[in-house]
């Protein structure tokens, strides 16, 4: 079913017209329904966690496809000609696409529908910028549920696309099922800093920009990967990390890499791998959400509130180590009940 926009009062939508709206693949209501789900507002997250267990029965039917790259590597060219390629065939295509967030603001920087505008104007896509907030990894606090939205929403096929501006990409691999590493063309230090720790997540890596000028030196690249990876755990069990080359700008290679992933998909769904690998991500979820709110409940707590500028002024004047302020700390909290009484 194609996206389609909605006729009515957004801003005065029940909870019936959320779930209502999404599962007949309205854009306007799942649009709402992802901010809803990214506020910190206590009243909308109650709001939210409804929807939440309302659509999960209809969540899950998708592909999930972390990619990520360092800038420069065409990640927005390359995501956007995948999902054309897809939507052409008929797939429904979610991007939630992660900008960097401004310091100042908190707020989006880069702005993913510009950058790919033809896929933004498909009827059969959906891209979602969301402002990274500086969570580790480049993936926007809300992800996950982001994710569920756009499936009960009818999209079968989903991307995350990260930062990739070296931060940690282990939470992204938390969240998908197949994980793509998008390089440049060259050699020497390829595998060495953020490039190494995420080849080691990696179920494929593609060599962008393969075409003119490059394409001897991707050929070379992609040798010294074949090589490498030999020497690298699986990211994923039974399945070898694929190599290959790609031109985004050209469109070259892109259909071979939705092979890949359904090749993935299809092995992994075999041997119970993808079903597993599911079962994680849940339980990723569910413990993220322990610490998430631990913190949050210990932090808003009136008495940590008092305590905490007294200990910073102490460790800033060297009164006191870092070390044992926590100590001190949680000796005057530890019999302090921090959720649901503040």
């Amino acid at each position: 079913m194609k996206g389609k926009r909605t006729t009515k009062n957004v801003k005065n939508l029940t909870i019936d017209d959320y779930v209502e709206g999404i599962l007949n693949s309205d854009i306007t209501i799942l649009s709402r329904a992802i901010t809803l789900v990214e506020s910190n507002l206590p009243e909308h997250n109650k709001l939210a966690q409804e929807l939440l267990s309302r659509i999960i029965p209809y969540a899950g039917n998708s592909i999930r496809v972390g990619i990520t790259g360092s800038p420069g590597v065409g990640k927005s060219t390359f995501i956007e000609q995948l999902g054309l390629y897809l939507c052409e065939k008929g797939h429904k295509v979610a991007v939630l696409a992660v900008d960097p967030s401004s310091t100042i603001s908190r707020g989006s920087i880069l702005g993913d529908k510009t950058r790919m505008g033809r896929l933004a104007n498909h009827p059969n896509a959906f891209i979602r910028p969301s402002p990274s907030g500086g969570v580790l990894g480049g993936v926007a606090r809300k992800t996950r549920e982001s994710i569920l939205l756009c499936e009960a929403a009818g999209f079968d096929v989903v991307f995350v696309e990260t930062v990739g501006v070296g931060q940690s990409e282990v939470l992204v691999r938390s969240m998908v099922d197949f994980f793509l590493l998008l390089i440049l063309p060259g050699g020497g230090d390829e595998l060495q800093g953020f490039k190494k720790g995420s080849v080691e997540l990696a179920d494929a890596i593609v060599i962008n920009k393969a075409d003119g000028d490059n394409l001897n030196l991707a050929k070379i690249t992609q040798r010294e990967y074949q090589q490498a990876i030999h020497y690298l755990s699986n990211a994923t069990e039974s399945w070898e990390t694929k190599i290959l080359l790609a031109s985004a700008l050209n469109n070259v290679g892109i259909k071979e890499v939705w092979e890949i992933i359904q090749e993935f998909k299809e092995k992994t769904t075999e041997s119970g791998i993808f079903q597993v690998r599911r079962r994680e991500q849940t339980l990723e979820w569910f413990y993220s959400l322990i610490k998430e709110t631990l913190l949050n409940s210990f932090f808003q707590h009136p008495k940590v509130a008092n305590i905490l500028p007294e200990l910073e002024e102490k460790i800033f004047t060297g009164k006191l180590t870092p070390t044992l302020a926590v100590e001190q700390l949680m000796n005057e909290v530890k019999n302090e009940n921090f959720i649901g009484n503040k």
